[in-house]
């Protein structure tokens, strides 16, 4: 990103927000911060901007190139201009911090009059500095001006009515999407809605894939329907046709339509196979490169962190169209193969295809019996006209091999006890 280390966000205030092409399309009104755990500043996650016809919008941090007071930059692609809604954890800060009483560590009491957004190595950018003037207790004498750090200065913690699922939340912003998953089945409904609302998009899409069917349906339904449509677009396409097959076909119906089409197409496919079968249960974004990449690429491409590890376990190479369905599926290789060759060697010279691949009625018992057979992480799941339409990986087998209900807690379980301490009593 190209801008200073450390911005007063007062001063970005109405400043200009500009497209990849120098065109305005509209002006900084706010900069919208996330609480965290005690002792952290909050990180600032993206700012909001005003629109034509009034409309405020939030623009991702990740999103914008360049910040100064001449105008605020956006890297390419296209605008969310799904209205602004602040989530319980958030912290609008010009709206909220400007004029609040505080107190300094030495004990003086002031006003905040701006504060600073820093930026780490690591890209993060987090409140860091709060400049606060003094009060003298005289109309006609302004007082001293200071600029301290952040945790010098008292009163600036989560603000409004949800201050109790912002704590929460800081509390549990670390945990794996599985663990959190269970804390939350852990809470009453209404605050597990509330929580799992104030999650963003991601975190939530990753946070749904790991709880029961029931709680999936129940959280969706609290949402708002574009939103929730926002977060299934953040699902892999086979967890986000698992959760639409719990709905009514006219839900399904809306919920995809408000997805982007890209999103929806992979989804509406895979809602088309017959429940279990390989069509039903395969991912239909696994890796494929053709037969002229090399064993370089083919590493660099399951090193992408997005990319579960049953995913990126294997590399399957078709003829072009790369997207499914390919065309003709030539065979895979096991990323333990490309560990072996030559960085420069061709996919084409060390693909393996002598295991016939699933077709898209393969019943799951046979999948699982294949599977086990030989070994496989994941297995190439193709047509009639054997192209490539998806991969059936081992994650998948074991989520629709065990009971529905497997993802439920147990009260009586052991595992019931982790996070007693953080959910029992109150998380003020």
């Amino acid at each position: 990103m190209s801008t200073p280390n450390r911005v007063y966000l007062a001063r970005l205030a109405g400043v200009a927000v500009f497209d990849p092409n120098g065109d305005q399309v509209g002006r900084v009104r706010d900069a919208v911060a996330r609480m965290r755990a005690t002792q952290r500043p909050p990180e600032v996650v993206g700012l909001v901007a005003e629109m034509p016809m009034r409309r405020r919008i939030f623009l991702s941090i990740n999103r914008i190139t360049s910040i100064d007071p001449d105008g605020v930059v956006l890297g390419s692609g296209t605008l969310n201009l799904r209205r602004f809604e602040k989530r319980p954890n958030e912290l609008l800060v010009l709206q909220e911090l400007l004029d609040r009483r505080v107190q300094l560590d030495s004990g003086q009491a002031g006003s905040v009059v701006d504060v600073a957004m820093e930026c780490s190595r690591g890209g993060e950018w987090a409140l860091s500095r709060v400049a606060v003037r003094e009060q003298t207790g005289r109309l006609t004498r302004r007082g001293h001006l200071h600029q301290v750090d952040w945790d010098r200065v008292h009163g600036l913690g989560a603000v409004g009515d949800n201050r109790g699922t912002a704590n929460l939340l800081a509390v549990l912003e670390d945990m794996r999407p599985a663990d959190l998953a269970n804390a939350l089945q852990d809470l009453p409904d209404a605050r597990r809605n509330e929580v799992a609302a104030a999650l963003d998009d991601e975190r939530l899409a990753d946070v749904l894939s790991e709880l029961p069917e029931r709680d999936q349906v129940e959280i969706l339904a609290a949402l708002d329907r574009q939103r929730a449509a926002d977060v299934l677009e953040e699902m892999e396409p086979d967890d986000a046709a698992d959760l639409l097959n719990e709905l009514p076909p006219p839900e399904q119906d809306v919920l995809l339509d408000l997805m982007e089409p890209d999103e929806a197409d992979p989804v509406r496919q895979l809602l088309r196979y017959a429940s279990g079968t390989a069509g039903s249960v395969m991912t239909s974004e696994p890796v494929i490169l053709p037969p002229d990449a090399t064993v370089a690429e083919a590493l660099a491409r399951i090193r992408e962190p997005q990319l579960s590890p049953a995913v990126a376990a294997q590399v399957f190479v078709t003829r072009a169209p790369l997207t499914t369905p390919t065309g003709r599926y030539l065979g895979m290789v096991h990323f333990q193969r490309l560990l072996r060759e030559p960085p420069a060697d061709l996919l084409g010279g060390i693909v393996v295809n002598d295991i016939d691949p699933l077709r898209t009625s393969t019943p799951l018992p046979e999948i699982t019996r294949r599977m086990a057979t030989y070994d496989m992480v994941g297995m190439p799941v193709v047509d009639r006209n054997n192209r490539l339409v998806g991969a059936v990986t081992v994650d998948d087998v074991l989520d629709h091999s065990l009971p529905r209900d497997w993802r439920d807690r147990d009260a009586a379980s052991p595992s019931s006890a982790t996070h007693d301490g953080i959910l029992d009593g109150d998380d003020e």
